[in-house]
């Protein structure tokens, strides 16, 4: 017996990133190249040993949440609830029962502005002034949960923690709840507010972030030969799935589909990528076999790219094993927005939506310099026309946790 499967569709995206609050903002700024690193603004960096990030600026959380509740919810919220709801406006009117609205959303950290500052308030003046609301601004599930509240949506509810791939995984569980018929919505993605004072410190210290504090706007160079580290930024992706039919039928405005998706462990190391990226071979075949595309069919590749000299080496390899010499062409927007940590791989989700209804892949910012050993063609200089296809957009986190989806434009 053969089983058919619901097609996932995309009625509605939302993005909240360094590149810009809007689909329109952010897709110029990927186009133009630029870097949106800078001067970190949310604290004083004097001395502290990183003194530049990729922030979400102009951003005015009372506009969503108004003033009493954006003080009980941590940045991380804002921005995903933010996200969310531009996502769900894009989308339309739903007409869903609110039992059968699902939320999926994935961060790496979570509150983590709330922990530090509660941590030093307690250090200060002791316990009794630890602040109440603590526990549910800094609980990793408190974004899903906000939405869920927010919009009445009484479905299933959960939050996806896989460090650097958790965007990418929580698409694709929102995926697999349309295909399986638990859902007829699924508000899905990643958001990440990591930008603080022992955030920084801690990714500084174990080595992942650039040290190029002389030159913030060149400091994030993915599958360039001078790499040699992230520039961590913070931002949420939201989207809304529904079944294609179902979209038709109440004419909605498709922006793509979410047609393959695969996930895997490396099972090697705790931060670094396996040997010769084995785990993201397997994830990138996984998720092509799942939409039945063939990998001669795939027209780019969103790479996780995130400027590491391990990470970005294993991907390239890894692509060239999935797709042969003659593989796609490839960029990242991390040049651009930073690593987004668990937001990131929605953020680029968005991006390869953006590239089938332009026509166009962005460059990858900062690329300048080949590296002999990477023979991936990565777009850079400027953006590079391409005709509409499958695309495959990964995400590999610390933990060995690999994610790729497989996108299709909407036809």
């Amino acid at each position: 017996m053969t089983i058919v499967r619901p097609r996932v569709a995309v009625t509605g995206a939302g993005v909240k990133s360094p590149a810009g609050n809007d689909l329109a903002s952010f897709w110029a700024t990927l186009c133009s190249g630029s870097s949106a690193a800078g001067p970190i603004t949310h604290f004083d960096t004097a001395d502290h040993p990183v003194t530049f990030a990729c922030e979400v600026h102009d951003f005015d959380p009372v506009t969503y949440l108004g003033p009493k509740e954006s003080r009980r919810i941590d940045r991380v919220s804002q921005l995903g609830f933010a996200a969310a709801t531009d996502a769900l406006e894009q989308a339309g009117e739903l007409g869903a029962d609110p039992g059968r609205c699902a939320v999926v959303v994935g961060t790496g950290v979570g509150g983590l502005t709330t922990l530090e500052e509660q941590i030093l308030q307690y250090g200060e003046k002791g316990a009794m002034r630890v602040s109440p609301f603590l526990v549910p601004m800094m609980m990793a599930n408190a974004t899903p949960a906000l939405i869920g509240m927010r919009f009445g949506f009484t479905g299933p509810n959960w939050c996806v923690v896989t460090a650097c791939a958790a965007g990418t995984n929580a698409i694709g569980e929102g995926m697999r709840l349309v295909r399986d018929g638990t859902a007829d919505v699924v508000i899905c993605g990643g958001t990440e507010a990591a930008v603080t004072p022992v955030g920084l410190a801690a990714f500084s210290r174990m080595g992942a972030l650039s040290a190029r504090k002389d030159d913030p706007a060149r400091a994030s160079r993915p599958f360039d030969a001078e790499r040699d580290g992230f520039v961590m930024g913070e931002g949420a992706g939201m989207l809304v799935l529904e079944p294609w039919d179902r979209a038709v039928a109440r004419g909605a405005r498709i922006l793509g589909e979410i047609a393959g998706y695969g996930r895997t462990c490396d099972a090697h190391h705790i931060t670094a990528p396996a040997p010769g990226g084995a785990g993201a071979v397997a994830c990138m075949s996984m998720a092509l076999d799942d939409a039945g595309v063939e990998n001669v069919a795939v027209t780019h590749v969103n790479a996780h790219g995130t400027s590491t000299p391990l990470n970005d080496a294993a991907e390239a390899e890894a692509i060239t094993k999935v797709f042969g010499e003659d593989a796609p062409p490839v960029f990242s927007v991390k040049g651009c927005t930073g690593h987004l940590i668990g937001a990131a791989g929605a953020v680029e989700a968005i991006a390869s939506l953006l590239a089938f209804e332009h026509g166009q892949l962005p460059p990858t910012a900062n690329h300048q310099q080949a590296e002999p050993a990477i023979t991936i063609d990565v777009v850079s200089g400027q953006a590079r026309s391409v005709t509409p296809g499958p695309a495959v957009s990964n995400s590999f986190g610390f933990g060995g946790h690999n994610a790729s989806l497989v996108l299709l434009p909407a036809t």
